[in-house]
């Protein structure tokens, strides 16, 4: 390790008594990094829940269904 990188660890670590050099820890990057996420993913799901609001979910009535009675034959299933 270099005496810059290792300079910077030290100021980085300023609570820590001992940087350990073999321990991997997230550190400030990867706080940042999830903390981006999670605001992504709260936009996002504003934004769904806006789109969502929008959409009509009212079915129009079947005109082959409207008649009452089970037909005999299964019909298949449209997709």
């Amino acid at each position: 390790m270099s005496a810059s990188v290792s300079l910077a660890m030290t100021h980085f670590a300023t609570f820590a008594k001992e940087v350990d050099e073999d321990k991997v820890t997230p550190g400030v990057l990867g706080f940042i990094v999830f903390a981006a996420m999670a605001l992504a993913v709260w936009v996002l799901m504003k934004s769904m829940s806006k789109h969502m609001g929008k959409v009509d979910f009212k079915e129009t009535p079947d005109p082959e269904a409207g008649s009452g009675e089970p037909s005999a034959e299964p019909r298949a299933r449209q997709s």
